[in-house]
């Protein structure tokens, strides 16, 4: 695998909560965008520019969060 460049760091603000947002480019040029809730669970999205996958993260970003405040309330029920 080759290496990825970070290029964007940020943060998102979602749900009360503040969430980092990390950039990468690749060697092909496409941008990979990444947030970490735990070390075993990343969401990424990718596109064609920083420009697309940070618009990508910004749409997805709340569901994933919304989501996972759903499986913790199953679990505690």
């Amino acid at each position: 695998m080759e290496p990825e460049i970070l290029v964007h760091k940020s943060i998102f603000h979602v749900a009360g909560h503040d969430y980092e947002v990390t950039v990468y480019t690749r060697p092909d040029g496409a941008h990979v965008a990444k947030t970490s809730f735990s070390p075993v669970d990343v969401i990424v999205n990718d596109g064609l520019s920083l420009e697309e996958v940070l618009a990508k993260h910004r749409r997805v970003l709340p569901l994933a969060v919304n989501s996972r405040q759903i499986l913790r309330e199953l679990k505690r029920s």
